[in-house]
C-alpha cells in the first residue's frame, strides 16, 4: 500500500481568490463571511479527496518578511489588502483550526515559503506530496514526488503537466 500524500494548503492563496471570486456574504451583523465560507468548502473537498492524508493549512503571517528586509521594493506596487478580506483572516483561522486542520504561520516567511520548505523535506523523505495552491509560481516545486491541485480550478499538475 503506498503512503498517503501530505497535502499542503496554501491558505493564503485561497483566501485571495475566494475573497474575489466569490460573491460577498455578510454575517447578520454586516461582517463579511464569503471567503471563509469559500476556502472552508474548498477544504472540505480536500479533505474528501485525500482522507487518509495529513494536511497542514498554510498562511502568510502578519508583517514584513525577510524579502522585505533584503529589497525595499519588495511587493512595494502591490495594493493593500482591502479590509474586507483582512477582517475575515481572523475568523478563517478560528475555522479551521475547529475542523481539525493544522494551521502554520511563520512569523517573517510567506507562507509559500513555508509550503515550499515542508514539501522539498518531505518529498526528500520519499513522502509524496500534494501541494494545494492557485499561485501557478509552485510549480516550480513538481518533480517525481510532489504534485500541485487547484481545487478552485479542479486541475491538477504533475512533471508531464510543468513541461
Amino acid at each position: 500500500m503506498s503512503q498517503a500524500p501530505l497535502v499542503l494548503v496554501d491558505g493564503s492563496s485561497y483566501l485571495y481568490r475566494a475573497f474575489h471570486a466569490l460573491p460577498p456574504l455578510t454575517t447578520s451583523k454586516g461582517l463579511p463571511t464569503g471567503a471563509v465560507k469559500g476556502v472552508l468548502n474548498m477544504l472540505k473537498s480536500l479533505r474528501k479527496q485525500y482522507p487518509d492524508s495529513p494536511f497542514a493549512v498554510v498562511f502568510d503571517a502578519k508583517g514584513g518578511t525577510f524579502r522585505d528586509e533584503m529589497y525595499a521594493e519588495y511587493k512595494a506596487n502591490r495594493p493593500s489588502m482591502p479590509d474586507d478580506m483582512r477582517v475575515q483572516i481572523e475568523p478563517l483561522h478560528q475555522s479551521v483550526i475547529a475542523l481539525g486542520f493544522p494551521l502554520l504561520c511563520v512569523e517573517g516567511v510567506e507562507a509559500d515559503d513555508v509550503i515550499g520548505t515542508l514539501a522539498r523535506s518531505s518529498a526528500a523523505a520519499d513522502r509524496p506530496v500534494v501541494i494545494s495552491t492557485g499561485d501557478k509560481d509552485m510549480a516550480q516545486l513538481v518533480d517525481g514526488h510532489i504534485t500541485l491541485v487547484n481545487t478552485m480550478s479542479g486541475s491538477s499538475m504533475d512533471v508531464e503537466g510543468v513541461k
